[in-house]
């Protein structure tokens, strides 16, 4: 299941920006971060992709999602845009931002590369 997460739970699961300047993962696995909207077409084609990624990657990766119209100020952090947006955040190095609805195929992939997760 994916996460919908609000400024408080993202401080204490993802990244701390009020305490830390320099990026520090708070989580315990890698995780995928959803900015979207509810408004939003391409944010609704994938939402099921997601779903079946958290599926497939259960117990190994984090998928959250962050609701830009809610969570304005997260949106403001990571100077989202255009939407979805999603931020790719491995355990141990930089996290790294995609922009749109992108295939399961190259999402496999970026958690293969990124995440350094096999499944």
């Amino acid at each position: 299941m994916t996460e919908l997460l609000t400024k408080e739970t993202f401080l204490e699961k993802v990244f701390n920006y009020e305490k830390n300047k320099e990026w520090k993962f708070e989580g315990d696995l890698p995780c995928i971060i959803d900015f979207y909207a509810d408004w939003c077409g391409p944010c609704k084609m994938i939402a099921p992709v997601l779903e079946a990624l958290s599926e497939e990657y259960k117990g190994k990766i984090n998928i959250y999602k962050i609701d830009t119209e809610v969570e304005r100020e997260l949106a403001a952090a990571f100077a989202i845009r255009s939407i979805p947006s999603m931020l790719f955040c491995p355990k141990e190095s930089e996290p790294q931002m995609a922009n749109g609805a992108l295939p399961k195929q190259e999402l496999e992939r970026i958690i293969k590369e990124v995440l350094k997760v096999e499944n």
